[in-house]
């Protein structure tokens, strides 16, 4: 367990460069592409054909390894994050092979996503599955939002950006060897090829499960204008460059690790409720963070939000997970990530056009103001019936 949650940890640092990195790769090749729908293009490229992929593994009957997913997902990121790398620092990558190779390099990117999830919990088992769901929080928030934007803030402005890709690159090998070296061959979640249940199936036997999968895309879909706007808010409202995108990053990943690190203190909270207090309280997030006009109020403000928002995820998972038979993990977790997941691209295409029309500020309010009104929805899936 400690050797593939190090690999996860290490390999998403490499990914976390990349929240600096693409931006900043991508404003220097946009071309005559706006620039706002360029940053959203190349921000949704990696989970159209994952999401294909992974909704049919969801979908299905047919059982595959969690172990055999999450090694292509290695295997094939590496190679193709090595080629955009050296095209980057050769000054030879345009937009379209940008956007080409993260929709083949991510293949497999959702459905090693939940392998990897499903890997961890199942070597836990079920008495550690709520502290395995936290840990790995705790990695995303480290590496990902911590880590990673640092590092890639300081490789960026002092290497350039290519660099940076060859990074995650490195990083994807490092989660190769240790899926090899620390998860057995039998280690996982098995389906029974024969009779067995599709994913949606199940999801239709668990009404609350399938509500708050309806509640998780739209807290998803209305977020990922943020991830458009910000790289904007950097250079417009704060005046600032790729360190300072860095450093916002930085700053809602250590809100994020205290909140990570918490999370195991929250398994006797009610967790209908705190779902719905998540939602609510991140929602006043990007409208805090539309009137702040200085660098270091605004990392006060992300940091905040990454607080409030580190808890969802390994809780929403522990709550569908405790409710599944061992045989129904692969489908429902895969289909479930899946359908949380597919709200980034949708979100991130709306999100292009979306602050380009009402501008950085406008955009941020929007997102904050929409997912405030997703809260009675939420109360109603979730706390409504049991």
């Amino acid at each position: 367990m400690a050797g593939l949650l190090a690999g996860d940890l290490l390999a998403g640092a490499g990914t976390g460069m990349l929240l600096v990195a693409m931006p900043v790769q991508t404003l220097s090749i946009h071309g005559d592409v706006p620039r706002a729908v360029a940053i959203g293009l190349v921000a949704a490229a990696p989970f159209v054909l994952s999401t294909i992929l992974a909704s049919v593994i969801g979908l299905g009957r047919a059982g595959v390894s969690p172990r055999t997913l999450l090694l292509a997902d290695c295997v094939l990121r590496a190679a193709t994050f090595t080629v955009l790398g050296v095209l980057a620092v050769t000054d030879r990558l345009t937009l379209p092979v940008l956007i080409g190779g993260l929709l083949v390099g991510s293949l497999f990117r959702l459905a090693g996503s939940s392998s990897r999830r499903l890997l961890a919990t199942s070597m836990a088992g079920d008495e550690g599955r709520f502290a395995v769901n936290g840990l790995l929080g705790l990695n995303t928030s480290v590496a990902l939002y911590v880590v990673g934007p640092v590092l890639g803030g300081i490789v960026v402005a002092s290497a350039g950006a290519g660099v940076a890709l060859l990074a995650d690159a490195a990083g994807a090998l490092v989660l190769l060897a240790a899926v090899l070296l620390s998860a057995p061959r039998d280690v996982g979640p098995r389906r029974r090829l024969v009779a067995g249940e599709s994913g949606w199936r199940i999801l239709r036997r668990r009404p609350v499960a399938a509500r708050l999968l309806v509640v998780v895309f739209f807290f998803n879909f209305l977020y990922m204008p943020i991830e458009v706007a910000l790289p904007l808010y950097v250079r417009g409202t704060l005046d600032a460059g790729a360190s300072a995108l860095g450093l916002l990053w930085g700053a809602l990943g250590v809100g994020a690790f205290v909140g990570a690190a918490l999370v195991n203190q929250l398994r006797n909270l009610p967790q209908r409720h705190l779902l719905v207090a998540i939602v609510a309280l991140w929602g006043l997030c990007p409208i805090a963070l539309s009137v702040t006009e200085d660098l270091t109020a605004a990392m006060i403000v992300f940091g905040l939000g990454g607080l409030v928002w580190a808890p969802f995820t390994p809780v929403v998972y522990s709550f569908v997970q405790s409710g599944l038979a061992p045989d129904e993990h692969q489908p429902v977790v895969t289909l479930w990530t899946t359908g949380a997941t597919v709200a980034a691209p949708l979100g991130l295409l709306a999100g292009g056009p979306l602050i380009e029309l009402a501008g950085v500020t406008g955009g941020l309010v929007l997102s904050g103001a929409l997912t405030l009104l997703l809260v009675p929805v939420a109360a109603v899936a979730v706390l409504g019936r049991r």
